[in-house]
């Protein structure tokens, strides 16, 4: 704020009086008390800085922006907690969580009950905020050998639910982990071969909520379409596209995949479907950036394979001959770094962004 200029008094040869003398320190104490109002006023905008503002994506805000996003959950240690089941080829369902014992009160006060917004734009997920920093340490992985893989996918995964399992569940979504069916080669799932042919992605079935992985595929490539440990031999790479088929759990059970395969059914034109189907699989790259970040100081993560990481994302996506149905390179790198950099779940909201940030 600048300094206001005060027209010059002329300065008087005698004295002041006893009353000029009260005048002078009263205006002095209030032109302090002024000054000290400004600087705390200052002091205050410059401490909390706007971080609603994505850097290139989306201009959005919450619909209730007066209610705050909840803060982040404690630590949780999982680097020592074993596996209760491993899938190797097709999944068992998740057992059903089993009433504990009633209580003897006369009268129980129900559950308060929550509405669910399941929309594309207005979605309960983005009111989840940040994910928790969790401990998941990651190890010297040989990403080329099949059970070191699994073994880490498995662990992450369990990491993957101590992060987003209690976010959710503050917004009243039900949680449950995804199941795994992690091959050596190649499997059978239940939504499709895996690898699909001359492809080493893993995939996601929202019909029985299992993420599908071929190690081999995923390190070594399939067919002619390049493994991502033939991009990058980090492990890093390979386990934030397993955080990428994890977003697509989290899209399902938030009903964000109902409501997008309704609109691709009502769409009629291919270009419009495709256009929905960038959108789903960014949100999911951006929300894969989020649990990324969450543990980047355990895994960890340093600042040079911070970079590997990003540089990685401008690798993947659509190519020309292919289907548009990923989005480009370019964008796939500004939906992870999003996710990343601006780690709030409404910073992913593919569906109010610019269709330039999702082509």
């Amino acid at each position: 704020m600048p300094t206001r200029q005060w027209p010059q008094q002329p300065r008087k040869k005698s004295g002041m009086g006893v009353a000029g003398v009260l005048g002078a320190v009263f205006g002095s104490l209030a032109a302090l008390f002024v000054l000290i109002v400004i600087g705390a006023a200052m002091l205050k905008s410059s401490s909390h800085p706007d971080t609603t503002t994505p850097v290139a994506l989306p201009s959005y805000e919450p619909s209730h922006s007066d209610e705050p996003f909840p803060s982040h959950e404690p630590t949780h240690d999982t680097s020592s907690q074993e596996p209760t089941q491993e899938q190797t080829q097709e999944p068992t369902q998740q057992p059903s969580q089993q009433p504990t014992e009633q209580p003897t009160q006369e009268t129980v006060t129900p559950p308060k009950q929550v509405t669910l917004n399941t929309s594309l734009k207005n979605n309960t997920l983005y009111r989840a905020g940040s994910l928790p920093r969790v401990n998941c340490r990651a190890g010297n992985t040989n990403i080329f050998s099949h059970s070191q893989l699994k073994a880490l996918i498995l662990k992450t995964g369990r990491c993957m639910d101590k992060a987003w399992g209690p976010i959710l569940q503050r917004q009243g979504i039900a949680f449950s982990p995804p199941n795994y069916a992690v091959a050596a080669g190649r499997g059978r799932g239940a939504c499709g071969d895996y690898p699909s042919a001359g492809s080493m992605v893993p995939y996601y079935c929202p019909r029985n909520n299992t993420i599908y992985a071929s190690t081999s595929a995923m390190s070594r490539g399939n067919g002619n379409a390049r493994g991502y440990g033939q991009i990058i031999s980090w492990h890093g790479g390979i386990i934030s596209m397993m955080a990428h088929e994890y977003g697509h759990h989290v899209q399902n059970i938030t009903g964000v995949m109902d409501s997008w395969w309704q609109g691709t059914v009502n769409s009629s034109s291919q270009s419009g479907k495709l256009a929905l189907s960038r959108k789903l699989e960014l949100q999911a790259t951006c929300l894969g950036g989020m649990w990324m970040r969450s543990v980047a100081s355990s895994y960890p993560v340093p600042s040079s394979l911070r970079s590997r990481l990003f540089w990685f994302y401008a690798q993947v996506g659509d190519y020309p001959g292919y289907p548009r149905d990923h989005g480009t390179p370019a964008n796939n790198n500004r939906w992870f770094r999003q996710g990343w950099e601006r780690d709030k779940t409404y910073q992913c909201n593919t569906w109010l962004a610019p269709s330039s940030t999702t082509s």
